[in-house]
């Protein structure tokens, strides 16, 4: 198959500018110095000239392929690339077939495969043994969490470096070597200069792809922010609906509410719902939310969260959302509390632990007149016959204690539902007591 990867001499200086600038050392990678600096993973490994397999996850333009390519030239390894969107079963046993022969002939072989994570599990499965017996030394570049999209087998044989998205710090570097290598300063203003650091997201690639863009155009004067914006599309926020960044924000969006910061939560809530995000599902987790961090300590949250969602539904977009946004707002400020929560996963395990024992026979029905002879029901005492409405009975089966499932805080409205609580059983003492 074609190298998609060559950058040889020859064709650089007709290559896209992200090309040109691709780093020719480890030295000259911005943003991953974490990993190759002297004391970084990758630094060791190069300085003790021996590579292990790895997987390199990061987000776009982060360096993965650079880094692969550099590494191999740092431990003077044959480079071998491959890209999973392009290759099946055919094109690896050709590699393998390839690797072995270079290995009798001394040579050792680093096989990068780009988007690791789109081979299925049988693909990944095949580079086992050739990981194992070192024909190949494998490093896999993903943008996926391997956690989740790669063989725990092949996770195991293999150490996983978390690439950084580029900081405006190695945004800048990128800049000021576009502008070297050129020899011809951006267009920008101070403010618009910014404002293109801000617009890649992180990624350097784009970056210099919108660098291009701007050296291709005669323009007369330097742009304003204004006059960028209107001339370069800003990159689009990384999020995949049923992937990490998914679950990565609305953990965000959980844990800000759970902390009682309405600032981040409607940030969190927002980065989802312009990225695209269902909003049924944002009121979902809200609805969630409402019942296991606050309940009882404010019973109207999960009103409020149910009537948002009808509000949207009948709303639509984009006035709906100030429906959620309402909602959000009263779970951030709302009292906390997970009594309610704790009380269900605490009575749930009672009740598998427990079995069918019998309820005492008082609370019991006695529909026929057999079971009202053998005393289902008998001594039954009806609370609304008593003086305070309370008969203080045992509620528990004979052979359980009873247990203390739901502990109200003393937060918000669960304070009052405390005091009543302990006010029954005062009187369930005195009662049994007497």
């Amino acid at each position: 198959m074609a190298d998609l990867f060559a950058s040889d001499d020859a064709a650089r200086d007709s290559a896209p500018l992200a090309d040109q600038l691709r780093p020719r050392t480890l030295a000259e990678v911005v943003g991953q110095e974490h990993l190759t600096a002297a004391d970084g993973a990758i630094g060791r490994m190069v300085a003790a000239g021996r590579l292990s397999s790895i997987i390199l996850w990061g987000p776009p333009g982060t360096g993965k392929t650079t880094i692969a390519r550099l590494l191999a030239d740092a431990v003077a390894m044959r480079f071998e690339p491959i890209s999973a969107v392009f290759s099946g079963v055919a094109d690896l046993k050709k590699v393998f077939a390839a690797a072995k022969d270079h290995a009798r002939q001394g040579a050792k072989t680093l096989l990068f495969v780009d988007e690791i994570h789109r081979f299925n599990r049988a693909q990944q499965d095949s580079f086992l043994p050739f990981v194992e017996d070192g024909t190949v030394t494998l490093v896999g570049a993903t943008t996926e969490n391997p956690s989740f999209e790669l063989n725990a087998a092949l996770l195991s044989r293999a150490q996983v470096l978390i690439l950084r998205r580029l900081d405006a710090v190695a945004l800048e570097q990128l800049l000021d070597r576009a502008e070297a290598l050129t020899q011809r300063p951006l267009p920008l203003t101070a403010a618009a200069r910014d404002a293109l650091l801000a617009s890649a997201d992180g990624d350097g690639r784009f970056l210099l792809n919108q660098v291009e863009t701007l050296y291709a155009i005669d323009l007369p004067e330097a742009l304003d922010p204004a006059g960028l914006s209107a001339l370069l599309h800003r990159r689009m926020a990384v999020y995949d609906k049923d992937r990490e960044g998914h679950y990565n924000l609305i953990s965000a969006l959980h844990k800000s509410l759970r902390g009682s910061d309405p600032q981040a939560a409607l940030y969190y809530m927002a980065r989802m719902l312009t990225a695209g995000e269902q909003p049924l599902y944002v009121l979902r987790r809200l609805v969630r939310f409402a019942t296991e961090d606050i309940g009882l300590a404010d019973p109207q949250a999960v009103v409020q969260c149910l009537a948002a969602k009808d509000a949207y539904e009948f709303l639509g977009s984009p006035e709906g959302e100030l429906a959620i946004v309402q909602a959000c707002l009263y779970c951030a400020t709302a009292p906390k509390s997970n009594a309610t929560y704790a009380a269900m996963k605490a009575s749930f395990k009672s009740a598998r632990d427990t079995g069918s024992l019998m309820p005492p026979m008082n609370i019991v029905n006695a529909p026929t007149k057999l079971m009202k002879q053998v005393g289902y029901g008998k001594g039954y005492q009806y609370d609304h016959d008593t003086a305070e409405g309370f008969s203080g009975a045992n509620y528990w089966p004979e052979e359980m204690t009873p247990q203390t499932f739901y502990a109200p805080t003393d937060r918000g409205f669960e304070a009052r539902i405390a005091e009543r609580i302990a006010h029954w059983n005062r009187l369930r003492a005195e009662r049994q007591e007497g």
